[in-house]
């Protein structure tokens, strides 16, 4: 009986598919846990990725800008305290009215020869007489009514001009913006860090940093030493060949407020040179306006005052690769984000092996942007000035009212593509200095993904960076090709 009923149990138990389904259903809904949780991982490791990416390329963007608009700022003030000079150069010579001092002796001899002039014979010369003699007291009426107005002028206005200039106001000023520009660009790169990593998803704080193509952290005590910003200060800088930057810097200084003083006189002068040609005054305003400046630029203040230089143009260079590397050194900016590792689902089944946080990178660089191509019309009068020293954006071409649409012939003229009348130096007289974001090839990659940035806010995270072992900058390169 027992051995029967073990052979019918055995043939039941063979046969009963009940609760098969059951079992198929466990396994099912194992397998697709388990690949929901590997889509789940593969998704939020992509979106970590994504969004550190364009952190990382936010905030090398917005500390480059901070950067360049340190650069333009310099340059202003540069082109200001020219300015200043000619400026001040203009107002002593209104203040001290030495070219009005000629005037009378020299519409006295045009009245001696009027008489001379009436009695030559000649009708022509004849008229002349009486023009003369009418003319010379309008003419020292109107130097005498200019010369009273300018040294109005020049009694409220000149003292300031001389103040500034006594206390190197303008370079104290440029010196307090070189050494604030990179503190306030490792701030705007770390602000963007931070923001970016909002909402966090359990990964705490995001975190940036700002560096100089050099290895170098953007900012901090070392800027005194040897500063971020690629400018040289003519005056206090100890750089081995500072004398050719004070060099530089005089010579940009004697032509950039000769320029401005030129400007003064041409606007000012523009009614005598037409119309007061007999006293001379015009002549003899510009020749004491510019003793007045020679004396200021040679004599008040050869060595100080002088406009900060950019370090050596990338142009003076002798080989390509000295250019590069220059511009590695002193125009490029890494930026680098860092985040905790994303929190894995189900961490029994997947783990990340990666000990440290997530980093992600990337490079902007400071330069001058090359002119936009334009359409441009020539022939119909216009025109423009081709003086480089220094503009803005947005400097376009002046084009006939009458020239047509671009492309299409009008008259005598014709339209061309060219490129924007725009300043091109790469100097500090330039103000057009901008941030561009170029491929991560720094040859300080490497140390610098190594290295934890010394600010308070990493300490306050714990920052553990995962180890590189001997992986160079050239192969981090061919593995992230940003």
């Amino acid at each position: 009986m027992l051995h029967s009923a073990i052979r019918s149990f055995a043939r039941d138990f063979h046969r009963d598919e009940n609760g098969v389904m059951s079992i198929i259903s466990v396994f099912a809904v194992l397998v697709l846990v388990m690949i929901l949780g590997m889509v789940m991982n593969v998704g939020r490791q992509a979106d970590g990725k994504i969004r550190m990416q364009n952190a990382a390329d936010a905030a090398v963007y917005s500390g480059g800008v901070v950067m360049a608009r340190g650069l333009n700022t310099l340059a202003f003030t540069n082109h200001l305290l020219c300015d200043v000079f000619a400026t001040t150069a203009y107002l002593r010579e209104a203040r001290d009215r030495n070219a009005e001092s000629y005037v009378p002796s020299i519409l006295a001899a045009w009245e001696r020869e009027a008489p001379i002039f009436s009695g030559s014979g000649f009708e022509k010369f004849e008229n002349l007489g009486p023009a003369i003699r009418q003319k010379v007291p309008l003419e020292q009426e109107l130097v005498r009514s200019y010369s009273d107005w300018v040294h109005a002028v020049s009694e409220s206005v000149l003292p300031i001009m001389e103040a500034i200039l006594a206390e190197e106001l303008i370079p104290q000023y440029q010196r307090a913006v070189a050494e604030a520009t990179p503190d306030i660009a490792q701030a705007a790169a770390m602000q963007v860090a931070v923001l970016s990593g909002q909402p966090d998803y359990g990964r705490g704080k995001m975190l940036g940093s700002l560096w100089r193509g050099s290895g170098v952290l953007v900012g901090g005590d070392n800027e005194l030493a040897d500063p971020s910003l690629p400018v040289v200060d003519p005056q206090l800088g100890t750089l081995p060949n500072q004398s050719e930057y004070v060099s530089i810097a005089r010579r940009q200084r004697v032509s950039l407020a000769h320029h401005y003083l030129n400007d003064w006189n041409n606007q000012t002068m523009a009614f005598f040179d037409s119309h007061g040609k007999m006293s001379q005054f015009s002549a003899l305003w510009r020749s004491f306006t510019c003793g007045y400046l020679r004396q200021l630029l040679d004599e008040e203040y050869p060595n100080t005052n002088l406009p900060f230089v950019i370090r050596v143009e990338a142009g003076d260079l002798p080989t390509a690769d000295a250019r590069n590397r220059h511009l590695d050194q002193y125009f490029t900016f890494v930026g680098v984000v860092y985040w905790k590792k994303v929190p894995e689902f189900s961490p029994v089944v997947f783990e990340n092996p990666i000990d440290g946080h997530a980093t992600a990178f990337a490079q902007a660089r400071v330069m001058i942007p090359r002119a936009r191509l334009v359409w441009a019309y020539h022939g119909g009068g216009g025109g423009s000035s081709s003086i480089n020293i220094g503009g803005v954006p947005t400097d376009l071409q002046n084009i006939s009212s009458g020239a047509g649409q671009p492309g299409q012939a009008s008259g005598a003229g014709y339209w061309e593509v060219a490129r924007q009348h725009v300043p091109a130096g790469w100097n500090l007289l330039n103000q057009r200095w901008s941030c561009q974001l170029v491929p991560a090839t720094s040859s300080s990659l490497a140390a610098i993904l190594q290295t934890v940035p010394p600010l308070p806010e990493f300490a306050e995270e714990s920052v553990v960076l995962p180890s590189l072992g001997d992986v160079s900058s050239e192969e981090i390169g061919r593995i992230n090709t940003h």
